[in-house]
C-alpha cells in the first residue's frame, strides 16, 4: 500500500506528543503523500511551525487569517482539499470539543467542514484517556464515523505507564494506507464471522475459569474485514475493548453461548475466522452459591466444551474458515493437525515463546499456514498482522 498522490490534512494539538508529528510527517510524505499541516494555538508550545513547514513544504496553519495582510485560511477549503484529516496526536481537549461541535480553532472548524475520512491518535496520561468523560467522547465521535487509532500502552510523560501514548508513526502510517486503500470495499456483499476475545465458565456465582486473551487481535481482524466493506458480526467474550467501526457484535460470556450464537450466524456466511480464545473445559455443575473454604482439598469436575471450530469445520460447505493456534511447544506441528482435523482453509500460528507476541500487546508475531505452505510474518503491530490476514482470506473468496 502507499499514499501516493494523496492530500493528508495534519493536525497536531497540544500534547507532549506533537515531536512525534515531525516524525509522522516525513512518514507520509515518503509515503508519496502531500501534507498540510494545521496546529493549534497550543500546539506551538510543543513544535514549531518552522519544523513542520521545513518538513511538510508547506506553510503551516494556524490562525483563521494572516493579521499582516488579512488573507483568510478558509477551512472549507482545506476540508475539500483533503483526502483524509489526520489528527495526531488528539488531546482529550480536542476530542471533547469535537464530540460536541465546539469550534474555537482553525483545526475544530476544518474538521466540521470536512467531507472527507477523519482519524484521530489520542495522546494523553493514563487517567485521562480512562475517564468516563474521554471515552463517552470517544464513543460519540466512533459513532459518527471517526476513526481512532488506539493508544499504545507504556510510559508517559507524568512518569507512570499505562494506555494514552499515542501510537507510534509508522503504525499511524499503516492505519492511514489501509483506511485510504481501495481495496477497503473489496469484501463488499461478504459476510463474515468473527470471534474474538475470553469465554468464562461459572464454578459459582463468584468464581469462574478463564484465560489472558484481550481479544485485541480478533478486534483488529474484525475492523480490518470491516473497513473493506465486509458485513462483519463479532462474537465477543468478555474484553474491555470498543466496538470496531461499522461491526456488528454480539456479546457472550460462556463457551456454550459462544457456540451457539457461532452456530446461528455462520448459518447465512460467507465464512468464519475463529479467534476466540474458548474454553475447552467447563466445570460439570454450577454452585448455586458461594463455595467456602474447607481444611482439605477441593476438586472441581470438568466436562468437554463443543469444539465450535471443529462444528463450523464440518457443515463448511464450500465457505472460508480461519483458524488460530497460540502454542507453547511444538508449534508448527499442533497447528498443523489442528488445520486439517477442524477443515481450516488456513490457521494463524502464534508462539508464547516469540517476544511481543501473546496476550495483551499491541503487537503480533504469527505464521500463516495452509495446505500448499506457510508464511512467517515479522514482528508487526496486531493492527498490521490484521491487514495480512485480511488479504489472504480477500484472496481465496477471490
Amino acid at each position: 500500500m502507499s499514499l501516493e498522490g494523496r492530500h493528508i490534512l495534519l493536525g497536531i494539538t497540544g500534547s507532549i506528543a506533537a515531536y512525534k508529528a515531525a516524525i509522522l510527517c516525513r512518514l507520509l510524505k515518503g509515503a508519496g503523500a502531500e501534507v498540510k499541516v494545521v496546529m493549534t494555538p497550543l500546539a506551538k508550545q510543543f513544535i514549531t511551525p518552522l519544523t513542520m513547514a521545513t518538513l511538510s513544504k508547506h506553510p503551516i496553519l494556524v490562525e483563521f487569517f494572516n493579521p499582516e495582510n488579512g488573507e483568510w485560511n478558509s477551512h472549507v477549503s482545506l476540508g475539500e482539499w483533503a483526502d483524509c484529516l489526520l489528527i495526531a496526536p488528539a488531546t482529550a481537549n480536542t476530542l471533547g470539543k469535537m464530540a460536541h461541535g465546539i469550534a474555537d480553532n482553525l483545526l475544530l472548524t476544518t474538521y466540521l467542514s470536512a467531507r472527507c475520512p477523519v482519524a484521530v491518535a489520542p495522546a494523553m496520561d493514563l487517567d485521562m484517556f480512562a475517564h468516563s468523560a474521554t471515552q463517552e467522547n470517544l464513543r460519540i465521535l466512533r459513532s459518527r464515523g471517526v476513526r481512532i487509532v488506539e493508544p499504545a500502552e507504556g510510559e508517559l510523560a507524568s512518569g507512570l505507564s499505562g494506555k494514552g501514548r499515542m501510537a507510534e508513526p509508522t503504525d499511524i502510517v499503516a492505519f492511514v494506507e489501509a483506511l485510504l486503500s481501495e481495496k477497503k470495499k473489496s469484501l463488499r456483499g461478504k459476510r463474515l464471522i468473527v470471534t474474538a476475545g475470553a469465554t468464562i465458565e461459572a464454578i459459582d456465582p463468584v468464581r469462574f475459569i478463564s484465560n489472558h486473551s484481550t481479544g485485541k487481535m480478533g478486534y483488529a481482524i474484525a475492523e480490518a474485514l470491516a473497513r473493506r466493506g465486509a458485513e462483519v458480526v463479532l462474537i465477543s467474550g468478555r474484553t474491555s475493548l470498543p466496538t470496531p467501526t461499522g461491526v456488528r457484535r454480539i456479546d457472550v460470556l460462556s463457551a456454550q453461548e459462544m457456540y451457539e450464537a457461532s452456530v446461528r450466524e455462520f448459518a447465512t456466511a460467507d465464512g468464519a475466522v475463529m479467534c476466540a480464545a474458548v474454553a475447552d473445559y467447563t466445570p460439570e455443575e454450577v454452585a448455586p452459591t458461594k463455595l467456602k473454604k474447607g481444611d482439605g482439598e477441593l476438586t472441581i469436575r470438568l466436562k468437554r466444551t463443543h469444539d465450535i471450530a471443529a462444528e463450523l469445520g464440518a457443515h463448511k460447505a464450500g465457505r472460508i474458515l480461519v483458524g488460530f493456534a497460540l502454542e507453547t511447544d511444538h508449534e508448527e506441528a499442533n497447528a498443523e493437525g489442528k488445520l486439517q482435523r477442524k477443515n481450516f482453509d488456513f490457521i494463524v500460528l502464534n508462539s508464547l515463546r516469540d517476544a511481543g507476541a501473546g496476550f495483551g500487546v499491541d503487537t503480533n508475531k504469527v505464521t500463516l499456514i495452509d495446505r500448499a505452505g506457510r508464511e512467517e510474518l515479522p514482528l508487526l503491530s496486531k493492527a498490521e498482522t490484521a491487514e495480512k490476514i485480511a488479504d489472504k482470506i480477500e484472496s481465496i473468496l477471490k
